[in-house]
């Protein structure tokens, strides 16, 4: 059976598309929602996100640690946030390839924001035979579509309590800028 390249899931927030996204949008308060990151360090100068920026995310899966870097490719406010995960290493990023895309879509519905979340396997010159070994190693016996659907999930549902529960500082309008 082929891999399944992509896995997207949505939740409706209590926030509004820019201050979801102004959450979202900041690399260094990821690990605040996801099971896996622990955060990240934007390289070069810091100012709000913008397509080309660069960060190095901290990651944790069960007893392994790893770091990724990633470009952003799409910075909409409100709108959308997107980036690549094109290195990976132990402790810094030192084996380039392309690993993954990640994307987060604001749409307002009814006073709410839909926040969607979409992980893309990027691996695609890896045969499906070593890709599927090397996930079910990596995720304890999964693949990463079904490893990262119960992630996106996870992510969702703390990214709303989040928002909903900071409410006027992050959820009803108010925007959070990157911290130095």
């Amino acid at each position: 059976m082929p891999r399944i390249m992509s896995v997207s899931d949505s939740i409706l927030v209590e926030a509004t598309p820019s201050a979801a996204y102004a959450q979202v949008s900041d690399p260094t308060s990821m690990g605040r929602w996801s099971p896996e990151n622990r955060g990240a360090r934007v390289l070069g100068d810091r100012r709000s996100t913008y397509v080309g920026m660069v960060f190095e995310g901290r990651n944790k899966r069960g007893p392994f640690r790893w770091t990724t870097r990633c470009t952003v490719t799409a910075a909409d406010p409100g709108q959308r946030f997107a980036f690549r995960v094109h290195a990976i290493g132990a402790k810094r990023p030192r084996l380039p390839g392309a690993i993954a895309l990640w994307e987060y879509r604001f749409d307002a519905v009814d006073g709410f924001t839909r926040v969607t979340e979409t992980w893309t396997d990027n691996r695609r010159a890896w045969p499906d035979f070593l890709a599927d070994a090397f996930d079910r190693v990596a995720t304890r016996g999964h693949t990463f579509a079904e490893f990262q659907r119960g992630n996106i999930r996870t992510t969702l549902e703390r990214l709303k309590a989040a928002l909903e529960h900071d409410g006027d500082a992050a959820g009803r309008g108010g925007e959070t800028a990157l911290h130095d």
